[in-house]
């Protein structure tokens, strides 16, 4: 069982020539509204992969919330969400020519989430427990203790971007970043993605996977380096990638694969989600496969 402590939002997504500049209006070629945040695309790309998800998070009461939650109901993600007096969290997104974006996240009601809502009952060996950073840092720092303390495999994926806390990197088992944010974790003594990943296994005893876009990922497994590559697909949006990839390597995870076959089923994830437009309006359902 995956289970997913994260944010929900609804994402405004404007398609535009090119990402604006400081100051500069564009005029903008489409919108989109759709369900989003990092803990939601998440939770829908383990589901995807084939795991049996529960998504545990926060929404407001307002007309957003529906909207935000649709896409996990209709996937069959089991939904433990408050409902708090707060708005539901959204993201707005530019989406240029390239698919490339830049993303404006508010976070409304994920600013209440809270490590409480996961019952011990669901922190056991058998459990996978998938994080990231768009909740509130103390709720996840408690809820990696919790779970590392009775046995369940504890998987953050440190975005966005934020240095973390030698005591929440001793209850992760694995660490999932991007270049950029492995840069940000290593606080300036970032040289490569291998001394990222061994330095993070000797200090933390965590094992890392970095992605590298359209070059895959590199990963530690113990000791041992993996690297894989992603498949070549054409770009149209690139939004909700790197949680395609999470979800998908979670999944795998879970299921008890190697690491060498989370990290290709995540790259697979991955790539197909470039392929459509938006962080879950067609994810991909075929990731864990091969």
């Amino acid at each position: 069982m995956v289970v997913v402590f994260g944010s929900i939002n609804l994402d405004l997504v404007a398609r535009v020539p090119r990402i604006p500049a400081p100051g500069e209006t564009l005029a903008g070629t489409g919108f989109d509204v759709a369900p989003g945040g990092k803990g939601a695309n998440q939770a829908l790309a383990a589901r995807h992969a084939g795991a049996h998800v529960v998504m545990y998070g926060a929404t407001g009461t307002d007309s957003f919330a529906a909207a935000a939650l649709v896409n996990l109901a209709s996937a069959g993600v089991q939904l433990d969400v408050a409902r708090v007096p707060a708005p539901t969290g959204v993201a707005l997104i530019n989406v240029d020519e390239r698919g490339e974006n830049a993303i404006t996240v508010v976070a409304g009601a994920n600013a209440l989430a809270r490590a409480a809502q996961v019952p011990d009952a669901r922190l056991g060996a058998d459990t996978t427990v998938l994080m990231q950073l768009e909740v509130p840092r103390a709720e996840i720092e408690s809820l990696a203790a919790r779970a590392h303390a009775r046995g369940a495999r504890v998987v953050l994926n440190a975005a966005p971007a934020s240095p973390l806390p030698d005591a929440l990197l001793r209850n992760v088992d694995v660490l999932v970043v991007n270049e950029h944010e492995a840069r940000i974790c290593a606080g300036g003594d970032y040289r490569d993605a291998a001394a990222f990943l061994a330095h993070m296994h000797k200090t933390f005893a965590v094992d890392c996977v970095v992605t590298l876009g359209a070059r895959g990922a590199i990963a530690m497994d113990g000791a041992s380096p993996v690297q894989v590559g992603s498949p070549i697909v054409d770009v149209v949006d690139t939004t909700g990638a790197g949680d395609a990839f999470t979800g998908a390597f979670a999944a795998a995870l879970d299921a008890g694969r190697t690491m060498r076959d989370a990290v290709t089923a995540g790259a697979r994830a991955g790539a197909l989600c470039c392929t459509y437009r938006g962080a879950q309006r067609e994810a991909p359902r075929i990731a864990s496969n091969g």
